[in-house]
């Protein structure tokens, strides 16, 4: 495809940018466009993934057609086979009236199926049939329909890893990868970073009528430096924070570091995924990291009871506060540390060496503790049910609110519901 082909549909798209990288993609999406073949576009989040869904729908012949964009993981497990497919009426609770789905509504036009790596395996199996035979069958119906929808997915995570987990079903992974098309992250576009830059800057200038911001030469090597995680979505939100906050409208190196987050920083839990796991879990669980970060909890509580423990037995003047506040104290069992004692002195190089070694009862010591912890996590368990039934109940079983008032996504209650066997309520 010739270059003047590839600017034309960056111009017609909004697409900014001349990273060889990026015009492969463009290329890939033009040429493909004309067919109805299933895509698969993968990159990261913010990336612009949505963009090429875009072009693909309107280059082909569906162009007339509906383009419709659903993020998977944005809708509840319970309800996305209904978003999808439709369901009758009655089919289930607050299903009032039948419902047609998306690919009912968009037959003849494009569903772009983004985040297709969160879609649970039940809805997998019936998309796979959409693809392969362009069936599909309502919630609540036994009536088999017919819908002729182009399929464009995409993904930000690995789905040939969630297929050895087991999260991912292998023969959908290979039906919607008949093309893939990788969007090259923004740290890999080298200086499209600061076209893009001048693009959000003219675009904010203009909505917030202000003089347009430009980078000075050692600001524009900072930022081509940085890494940007998050892609396009994170420079945009950078380049409207300093169009709005900064009265100089030139920016310097240092005024745009303020504005530059710093990855080393990040003080947000890690999750560690080993690379040789074999029992097919993705890594640590919502659930493992909340028992640690309450085993964490309790022991620094147990420290700083010791702590003030210690204080108040050595005050006399205190004694009568110590007393009063005995109730803290008197389930409190401070972990030991571990007893020391002189080894036989021995000989090394020509020196006198004094080894000291563990007292062999700490070890029985450490092994209590082990149990304790273990018996511990069971009751995590129990309150954590506990704690979703009372939202439930202070909502009247409405699970958004609930959800909401948990701190946790509407379809990570669903799935502790399912997993605690509370579906029914």
């Amino acid at each position: 495809m010739r270059d003047i082909e590839i600017q034309s549909v960056k111009q017609r798209f909004g697409i900014i940018g001349n990273s060889p990288l990026l015009n492969y993609a463009i290329q890939v999406a033009v040429q493909v466009a004309p067919t109805d073949m299933t895509v698969l576009i993968t990159g990261e989040s913010g990336s612009g993934k949505e963009s090429f869904s875009k072009i693909i729908h309107h280059l082909s012949p569906r162009k007339h057609g509906q383009f419709i964009a659903i993020n998977c993981g944005a809708i509840p497990e319970g309800t996305i086979d209904s978003e999808l497919f439709g369901h009758e009426k009655g089919s289930f609770t607050g299903a009032a009236e039948a419902r047609k789905g998306y690919f009912e509504v968009t037959n003849g036009g494009t569903i772009f199926l983004d985040e297709i790596g969160e879609m649970p395996l039940g809805t997998q199996a019936r998309l796979l049939r959409v693809l392969e035979n362009g069936e599909f069958i309502k919630v609540g119906s036994s009536k088999v329909q017919k819908t002729d929808v182009r399929v464009v997915a995409a993904t930000n995570v690995n789905l040939m890893q969630a297929v050895e987990r087991g999260q991912f079903r292998e023969d959908l992974y290979y039906r919607l990868n008949t093309v893939p098309i990788s969007v090259p992250p923004l740290r890999e576009r080298g200086e499209d970073t600061h076209l893009l830059f001048r693009k959000f800057a003219s675009d904010f200038a203009e909505r917030y009528h202000v003089k347009p911001i430009t980078l000075q030469s050692e600001a524009v090597q900072e930022l081509l430096r940085y890494r940007f995680p998050g892609n396009i979505r994170q420079l945009k939100n950078i380049v409207e924070q300093i169009s709005v906050l900064e009265y100089e409208r030139e920016i310097n190196g240092t005024t745009l570091r303020k504005y530059l987050p710093h990855e080393q920083q990040n003080q947000l839990p890690a999750l560690f995924h080993p690379n040789n796991s074999t029992d097919g879990a993705s890594g640590i669980s919502e659930r493992d990291l909340l028992y640690k970060v309450l085993f964490d909890m309790r022991k620094d509580m147990n420290d700083l009871k010791q702590v003030v423990f210690d204080l108040l037995s050595h005050q006399q003047e205190d004694a009568e506060l110590l007393k009063a506040n005995r109730h803290l104290f008197e389930e409190m069992r401070p972990i030991e540390q571990p007893v020391y004692r002189s080894a036989p002195e021995r000989r090394d190089g020509g020196y006198m060496l004094s080894v000291d070694e563990p007292d062999e009862e700490y070890e029985d010591k450490v092994e209590d503790i082990s149990h304790e912890t273990e018996e511990e996590s069971l009751s995590l368990e129990h309150k954590e049910k506990e704690m979703i039934l009372k939202a439930l109940k202070k909502h009247g079983n409405k699970r958004k609110y609930a959800a909401k008032d948990l701190g946790i996504s509407e379809r990570t209650l669903y799935r502790k519901l399912k997993q605690y066997d509370l579906e029914d309520l």
